[in-house]
């Protein structure tokens, strides 16, 4: 148990490190989120819808070549882009069909981003009218257009990073919505009690995962 405690407080420490190290890179990425411009929130949400289960670096740049396409303003079949060998985006049928839908409803979505509306409740709004968003999804686009104020993106890297640490007992395979909340409110309190916050701490586990601090 004491051999437990030590490994877990040279953990904290660690963390504590890089977070002093990369702390100017990672507000300056928040900052980055929180002035994006509104005409770019719709390939951030293209960028979001792609990434379950692909590579972050695909899926950003599959949404940077349907940008070049004009694919918001035009008639272009996504497919061909997602299932590219060399950006392989999975299961690309189903996620071209949730990019053909985004661009139909794409007006009453941005409406609804620009409401006063607290964070949480935005989630779930988008959750329950954006086919392909989950809680994970959803967090992930309001954290890239500066919107999140603090929820959980539980990607598999801050997962892992959790049950290291203690926080969770075990990496769940799916979450449902009461296990999603039920973790971030873990990961919030435990980002409290070591004095960095949850946004922060969410791109040093990315940092620690991947070695850079990625979107």
């Amino acid at each position: 148990m004491k051999k437990k405690l030590i490994n877990r407080n040279l953990e904290l420490e660690k963390i504590k490190q890089l977070y002093r190290s990369h702390q100017v890179a990672i507000r300056t990425r928040l900052s980055e989120f929180a002035a994006i411009q509104t005409e770019d929130y719709f390939y951030e949400l293209v960028y979001c819808l792609l990434t379950p289960q692909s590579s972050a670096a695909h899926a950003e740049q599959v949404a940077a070549e349907l940008r070049d396409a004009g694919f918001h303003n035009k008639d272009i079949n996504p497919e061909p882009f997602l299932r590219r060998k060399e950006c392989y985006i999975r299961f690309h049928k189903t996620k071209s069909r949730h990019l053909l839908r985004i661009k139909d409803q794409f007006s009453i979505i941005a409406q609804k981003l620009f409401e006063p509306v607290l964070a949480l409740e935005l989630r779930e709004w988008l959750v329950e009218n954006v086919l392909g968003l989950g809680y994970k999804e959803a967090s992930h686009f309001l954290r890239n257009i500066g919107r999140n104020d603090g929820l959980a993106i539980l990607d598999r890297h801050i997962l892992r990073n959790l049950k290291r640490l203690g926080v969770i007992k075990s990496t769940p395979k799916s979450i449902s919505r009461k296990h999603y909340l039920e973790i971030e409110q873990r990961f919030s309190k435990f980002a409290n009690d070591i004095g960095i916050a949850l946004d922060e701490l969410d791109l040093v586990f990315w940092s620690m995962e991947t070695g850079e601090i990625r979107k």
